[in-house]
């Protein structure tokens, strides 16, 4: 089995880069000759995904003159979160609400995306169809992040998420499965919620990546990311 679909989450204001994200939304910012966007999309077109649904909230005009300006070779359709942003959860749900699909592979454009994920990734999917899972997120060392500043969010034992030792950094992408959301009732939520229900009952999965981590995480970050 493969994944059809992929997710990139575009609604966010950007706070962290304030003040250049009030008049650009974030994933438009760019890193060398290319936005965080279109890193993000030539990753997914090396995995041989078939289709892109990306949500706009803030500045969503201009992302959606950006996608219609670039001819893409994948098929990439916007969807507008409407008069409130619905949070990382909802925003994810409503997306996958606009597709027959089940299992969705899901990216943050924050992480400068490259290629070279393509390998790791595959070897997620891989993973993920084998063992019958739904979910499962890629997982980054603290050690092997830019950023030094940047805190652990989780623990990884044996492809299995805690929240004990705190030595992993989410990169910014993950797979899911609808029923994942099965028991959510709002339509605006953090996917944060998700994860830490699922890893009270030992059902959050997490691959390890060996790639050097860069992300946009905040202002001065950025500014040294032009440097690289």
């Amino acid at each position: 089995m493969r994944i059809k679909t992929a997710l990139i989450l575009c609604a966010g204001l950007g706070k962290r880069l304030q003040p250049i994200t009030r008049d650009t939304p974030k994933p438009l910012l760019k890193i060398k000759s290319l936005t965080l966007l279109d890193h993000c999309i030539v990753l997914i077109e090396h995995l041989n995904i078939k289709k892109i649904l990306i949500n706009s909230f803030y500045l969503k005009e201009q992302i959606n003159k950006f996608i219609k300006n670039h001819k893409y070779k994948i098929e990439i359709e916007v969807i507008d979160e409407g008069n409130k942003i619905l949070d990382t959860g909802g925003g994810i749900l409503n997306l996958m609400n606009k597709s027959d699909d089940e299992d969705f592979i899901i990216f943050n454009p924050d992480t400068i995306w490259n290629k070279y994920y393509a390998e790791e990734i595959n070897q997620m999917i891989n993973l993920y169809f084998k063992n019958n899972l739904k979910n499962i997120l890629l997982l980054v060392k603290k050690d092997l992040s830019f950023d030094k500043d940047l805190k652990g969010d989780f623990g990884l034992n044996q492809n299995l998420i805690n929240q004990n030792f705190k030595s992993h950094i989410y990169t910014g992408c993950q797979i899911l499965n609808k029923k994942v959301f099965k028991n959510e009732k709002k339509n605006n939520f953090s996917m944060t919620k998700i994860w830490f229900d699922l890893i009270k009952n030992n059902q959050l999965n997490g691959i390890e990546s060996k790639l050097k981590f860069y992300h946009a995480s905040n202002l001065k970050i950025f500014k040294k990311l032009q440097d690289l």
